[in-house]
């Protein structure tokens, strides 16, 4: 062999022996998959962290590096670490988050996106352009359709042709002895997710059985009302025969939830009032707040902290771990990020050890499990709809107590 011939022949050689060394003691090799190495997957996440009305969603990063921790410490995803990079903060504007989405991508090189939990999502669409496997709480549009996308529970907010969650509605059925002769008001703030909020609530909550009395995206979304007094006669007349209606139902998050209640309260409403979102032994701490949310039935859309399953116990246990071992109290952003985390896991798991975007979205098309602290779950069909599951809290004496119990409602169609 001329010897030009033998030098290239031996550099070879010896590239390839280095690069076995490398993959055979752990080492990082070079991957052609954005955030994948031979032992590791970057995940980066996006949530509401701060916000001008003083909501927070921080929590939500607490939840998901307390699922990627028990993770790594049982030996990774098929061989590889989870690299949490923590989540970027929006502070719930849209410019924010396309920009926390655009770095996330082109500066960290994230392989996958979850948590995202925000009432924006302007970087739906660069994300599922990018091929990044995202996953949040669904509660947005964008969670229904993307390919990449996926909600924790599903898809919350369908668009026409999709089905609706009817947990909200029936467990207030349950709570007020039937919903016929029922009437219920709406209310939600003046921004897209209040609007389709009302749309997609009034559709469901009809469809149980109920009168719609109100229903309305009035609440300026930028400026919390000091008063309130204009929303509650409103709503105080909206009735059959101008009174009262049997439930309230606030798809706002809980600085208007404390206003508008403590206002309701105070004009001698004794009916029934519920949200989504006030959830969260921390809001207790001040008389105001704890007497303003005192009585209300929360949605909760995973099994109440207060059950005792194997899986919640799993899920406090990974949440002390991760707050230091400190018992923190628990709320529904930690479950946010922590189930996002989840399904994240699950899908890569089942992707195996050769992981690509192809390698993911081909397991989620044909990924199913049961009994999680969400119902069952399946994928494409949560792309389409929710999993149906939830149970609704009430407050009471300081303490939230089990109204409902958790189970799971069969969908309807959405149009």
């Amino acid at each position: 062999m001329p010897r030009p011939l033998r030098v290239i022949a031996a550099t070879f050689a010896l590239l390839l022996v280095t690069a076995c060394n490398s993959a055979s003691s752990g080492g990082t090799a070079p991957s052609s998959v954005r955030g994948v190495t031979a032992d590791s997957i970057r995940v980066g996440g996006i949530v509401s962290m701060t916000t001008a009305s003083g909501y927070s969603k921080k929590d939500t990063d607490l939840g998901a590096r307390a699922r990627y921790d028990r993770a790594n410490a049982e030996g990774g995803i098929n061989g590889r670490r989870i690299e949490y990079l923590g989540a970027e903060d929006d502070g719930q504007d849209p410019a924010r988050n396309l920009a926390a989405a655009r770095r996330l991508v082109q500066q960290d090189n994230v392989f996958a996106v979850s948590p995202m939990s925000s009432v924006t999502f302007a970087g739906a669409g660069f994300l599922d352009a990018q091929k990044v496997p995202t996953v949040g709480w669904g509660t947005l549009p964008s969670f229904c359709g993307p390919a990449h996308l996926y909600g924790f529970n599903g898809c919350l907010v369908p668009t026409p042709g999709g089905t609706l969650n009817q947990t909200w509605p029936e467990g207030l059925a349950a709570v007020l002895g039937g919903a016929r002769g029922k009437s219920v008001a709406l209310i939600a703030g003046d921004n897209d997710a209040g609007k389709f909020g009302i749309r997609t609530f009034t559709q469901g909550f009809k469809a149980a059985g109920f009168q719609v009395a109100y229903a309305k995206a009035a609440v300026p979304a930028t400026s919390m009302p000091s008063d309130w007094s204009a929303y509650t006669k409103e709503i105080l007349r909206s009735g059959p025969g101008g009174r009262a209606p049997d439930a309230v139902v606030s798809v706002m998050q809980t600085p208007y939830n404390i206003g508008l209640f403590t206002a309701l309260k105070r004009s001698g409403y004794k009916g029934v009032i519920s949200d989504p979102t006030d959830y969260d032994p921390g809001l207790l701490a001040k008389d105001a707040t704890k007497q303003a949310l005192d009585g209300v039935h929360v949605l909760l859309q995973f099994q109440p902290f207060e059950s005792d399953s194997p899986a919640m116990r799993q899920f406090k246990a990974d949440i002390r771990k991760a707050a230091g071992g400190k018992d923190v109290p628990l709320n529904m952003h930690m479950m946010t990020g922590y189930m996002s985390a989840d399904l994240f896991l699950s899908i890569a798991a089942k992707a195996g050890k050769d992981l690509t975007v192809e390698s993911f979205q081909k397991a989620a098309a044909g990924f199913s499990d049961t009994g999680t602290l969400v119902g069952d779950r399946a994928e494409p069909k949560g792309q389409k709809e929710s999993f149906g599951c939830g149970a609704l809290v009430r407050l009471k004496n300081g303490r939230y107590e089990v109204a409902v119990p958790f189970r799971c409602y069969p969908p309807i169609p959405f149009g």
